[in-house]
């Protein structure tokens, strides 16, 4: 039941535990609710304030390059004309005592899915948590991830059209696009033609023009496309003070060049932890987010091919059709730390190397793959962050909302694209007779050919089948003229059918959870600059609860 005491129809905000959704893996169960089945594998539990505690004198406990982060935070806010409240949390970053809340994501086309400002919003909440619960001065970091080559995966952005139908808006194939990391790619003419697309898909409201014109603010030819998201995600949170920092940015590279030095001296080690952390969740029934290759490190060449994997050959590396000396390696790390780039299970290291982390707000797939790193933590001698799961939520209309209520219909009822969730709906809405009549004569039919399939045994053993068959060829008839009645039903009551599509389309456009199939852009053209202020107000980084809200 979608409805939780207190909370009638007219309910704008429904929380949901995420252990009804069938699609979130058991360890995101247990991390949010059960912690200390997963505590052999993380730096502390959120839920837990000795462990933010903690977390905090970790963070400032680690020398780090404070200004020289800053200069290079405020030389990319500078080059993107960021708010002054960004600027401002960017500079507090340079004391001693400042620690970050830091979250992330693939550079998306138009900011990405709705998930993505759940995140941001999740990181500028928490640091307001450290600031006024702990009085600990704390500022958010959002790193937009540009040095993946997956083009597939950020050039579109999905939003709905009038009719509530799943619309992909797309990015033209630019130069080097699918070899190149994405932050080395650079806009051309096709992201007009996708603004266009954009602005002619989205439904037209007052708020239309705007996002058009912000959008294309950010979004320009000849702008890269890490460089357009950032100043996008800017242009959205910078005035609530979220640091935006590139991470494809060359100027970054060196304040982790002794991380990359680490890499290559120890060889495969950090797979070999990752791989031996994925084997021991895996034994406790878990699953394994990361399965590294044996040999490869947790790092990237950048060259003219691409961003391309290092492997161990011997006591060398192989990249590409090269192979390279350790030494030669080391000896370029040390002296072109640009020219490198960390995987998934690096980067985090690299990201809490740089800033002083007391927590990392992550999806429920960088929940998992962090299970994995606590002893490449360790190796490193980089403290760990806390991890919170991000807020998760679904934006429905009043109508979706009171249909779901009074239907006492779960969300996720709405994810099957069949029609059983109707069906069973409309079976409730038939007359007590009829519904009573079918089970009273599928039952008699049932104990009769029962009775007759007994009896002609008497006189020839091989008839029971013959009776069996014709008992299965009953029950299809009356199965069919059930489904017969449920058609007319919705015939009848077209009225509950378009009530339930209209939710079902909102909440699981294409079979998918809303918030990671609908781009943010479409729900700041329907609701406007305000819905980030709701969003704030309405909901709570509470771990394992889906929240569902309506605007």
């Amino acid at each position: 039941m979608l409805s939780q005491p207190g909370l009638g129809a007219s309910a704008s905000r429904v929380p949901t535990d995420i252990r009804r959704f069938p699609w979130v893996r058991p360890l995101v169960f247990d991390y949010a609710c059960r912690y200390e089945r997963l505590a052999d594998f993380y730096a502390g539990n959120p839920a837990d304030p000795a462990a933010w505690t903690a977390a905090v004198e970790r963070a400032r406990g680690v020398e780090r390059p404070r200004e020289a982060v800053a200069d290079m935070l405020q030389a990319q806010q500078a080059a993107r004309q960021a708010p002054p409240a960004a600027i401002a949390a960017a500079d507090r970053l340079r004391r001693r005592d400042t620690v970050a809340v830091v979250t992330g994501q693939q550079v998306g086309l138009f900011g990405g899915p709705f998930f993505t400002l759940l995140k941001a919003l999740t990181a500028l909440m928490l640091a307001e948590r450290l600031r006024t619960q702990f009085s600990v001065p704390a500022e958010a970091v959002f790193w937009a991830h540009g040095e993946d080559h997956d083009w597939e995966e950020v050039r579109g952005c999905t939003v709905l059209d009038a009719a509530l139908e799943p619309t992909s808006v797309a990015l033209g194939p630019l130069p080097g696009c699918g070899a190149q990391p994405v932050g080395r790619l650079v806009l051309d003419a096709s992201v007009e033609v996708a603004l266009e697309t954009l602005a002619h898909t989205l439904p037209r409201t007052d708020f239309t023009a705007g996002l058009i014109e912000d959008l294309r603010a950010a979004y320009r030819p000849g702008t890269g496309v890490a460089d357009a998201f950032a100043r996008w995600i800017e242009r959205v949170l910078g005035p609530r003070g979220l640091v935006v920092y590139d991470g494809s940015d060359p100027a970054a590279k060196p304040l982790a060049r002794h991380l990359f030095e680490q890499e290559l001296a120890a060889g495969d080690r950090t797979g070999r932890l990752a791989t031996e952390a994925g084997r021991a969740l895996t034994a406790q029934g878990y699953h394994a987010q990361v399965a590294p290759q044996p040999g490869a490190l947790a790092l990237f060449h950048l060259n003219a091919d691409g961003r391309q994997p290092i492997q161990m050959e011997g006591d060398d590396f192989r990249i590409g059709e090269r192979v390279e000396s350790r030494a030669a390696l080391l000896e370029l790390a040390s002296r072109a730390p640009e020219e490198f780039s960390p995987s998934v299970l690096l980067r985090s290291v690299m990201q809490d190397t740089i800033f002083p982390t007391v927590c990392y707000v992550g999806g429920p797939g960088e929940l998992a793959y962090f299970g994995q790193l606590r002893g490449v933590y360790e190796a490193f001698g980089v403290p760990m962050p806390l991890v919170v799961q991000r807020i998760s939520a679904t934006l429905l209309d009043a109508n979706a909302m009171r249909f779901l209520s009074r239907q006492e219909l779960p969300l996720e009822a709405l994810r099957d694209q069949d029609e059983s969730a109707l069906n069973a709906l409309l079976r409730a809405q038939l007359p007590a007779a009829v519904d009573d009549s079918l089970d009273s004569a599928i039952r008699a039919v049932e104990e009769r050919m029962a009775e007759v399939a007994s009896a002609v045994t008497t006189i020839d053993s091989t008839l029971e089948g013959a009776a069996r068959s014709t008992l299965g060829r009953m029950q299809d008839d009356l199965k069919k003229l059930q489904a017969k009645i449920i058609q007319a039903a919705k015939r009848k009551d077209d009225t509950l059918r378009r009530q339930f599509h209209h939710a079902r389309a909102q909440a699981f456009p294409a079979g998918h959870p809303q918030e990671r199939e609908v781009g943010f852009v479409y729900f700041l053209n329907r609701y406007g600059p305000g819905l980030v202020d709701r969003l704030a107000d309405e909901l709570a980084p509470d771990m394992g609860t889906h929240w569902v809200l309506t605007i």
